[in-house]
């Protein structure tokens, strides 16, 4: 039985969540619980909780992969916390956890997870207009070694189609290019 796709979506943090970012990420969460794939975050607030609430709400798995010691620090919409105490190096872990990652608005934080991702050749999606860093990365390399272009969507339903979609890509490439 193949493994369920491992989606990180990444984006503004509570205090620069807005009520659009908010209801954005929550279709995303919903979209990607749809899709059947299970959805990463950072386990907080703003971003983070509206895609898991979406997730959460739609019958989805959610998991979130915390800053903090204690469990507590995370959203109540996550499934499986992961409580790493290792500060905002979660970064790495939600990226490397995730197949693929999503981002909407953000800042520093969502960049280091965008980055990680890069380096490892992971499908990166921006979901455009929702500003940020996510605004800033849309449709760029995010260096000249032009490892894996960041796909530009212009809704929550488009991103986890090119999310799954840079999926079966990345699988077909990695089987020689043949789908079965």
């Amino acid at each position: 039985m193949a493994r369920k796709p491992q989606i990180l979506v990444a984006g503004s943090s509570e205090e620069h969540c807005t009520s659009r970012l908010y209801s954005l990420a929550y279709e995303v969460g919903k979209e990607i619980a749809r899709r059947g794939a299970i959805l990463i975050t950072g386990g907080l607030g703003g971003v983070m909780e509206a895609s898991s609430r979406g997730a959460k709400e739609a019958g989805g798995l959610v998991v979130g992969i915390i800053p903090h010691e204690d469990h507590d620090y995370a959203n109540k919409y996550c499934d499986v916390v992961v409580a790493t105490g290792i500060g905002w190096a979660r970064n790495f872990a939600t990226a490397y956890t995730a197949d693929a990652v999503i981002i909407i608005g953000g800042g520093a934080g969502t960049a280091i997870e965008a980055m990680v991702a890069y380096f490892k050749g992971k499908p990166i999606i921006a979901l455009k207009g929702s500003g940020g860093y996510a605004d800033e990365a849309a449709g760029k390399y995010l260096d000249d070694r032009r490892i894996v272009r960041v796909e530009a969507a212009s809704s929550p339903q488009e991103a986890v189609n090119l999310a799954l979609e840079g999926l079966k890509r990345k699988r077909e490439k990695a089987e020689g290019g043949f789908s079965l």
